[in-house]
């Protein structure tokens, strides 16, 4: 299954499925994939978490300066973790229903992310990069 989802990130980037890179700009890519794909995702989120020490429904890990992230969660058995590296970011993740999972990971200077994940049992990740 990892080998799926590993195969669909990379085809969605080489077709161009990111945002299209500008100068003093950013590079976005989305990834919340249905059914056996977000059970794997959330596995692989949860293992993610796991090797960060990472112990809260929600965690904000931040290295750098004026970045700033928030979560929201409405229900049980929510995950949240947002990663800024960098300058400048501004981030969040809000959550409605159970059993959902969401990474967010900022790098670089000046990304800007604002997550709403609804509905039960779902996965996603967001990467960016801003220059």
């Amino acid at each position: 299954m990892f080998t799926r989802i590993a195969t669909a990130a990379t085809l969605a980037l080489s077709l161009g499925f990111a945002a299209p890179a500008a100068a003093g700009g950013s590079v976005t890519f989305n990834f919340a994939p249905r059914g056996d794909g977000a059970r794997t995702l959330g596995a692989l989120l949860s293992a993610y978490a796991l090797t960060k020490d990472l112990e809260n429904e929600a965690e904000v890990r931040q290295r750098g300066e004026d970045n700033t992230a928030g979560t929201r969660q409405r229900g049980r058995g929510n995950r949240a973790l947002i990663e800024q590296d960098g300058a400048g970011h501004e981030g969040s993740i809000s959550q409605t229903g159970n059993g959902n999972l969401y990474g967010l990971f900022q790098k670089g200077r000046g990304t800007t992310a604002h997550v709403k994940q609804r509905g039960d049992g779902r996965a996603g990740l967001t990467f960016q990069y801003g220059w």
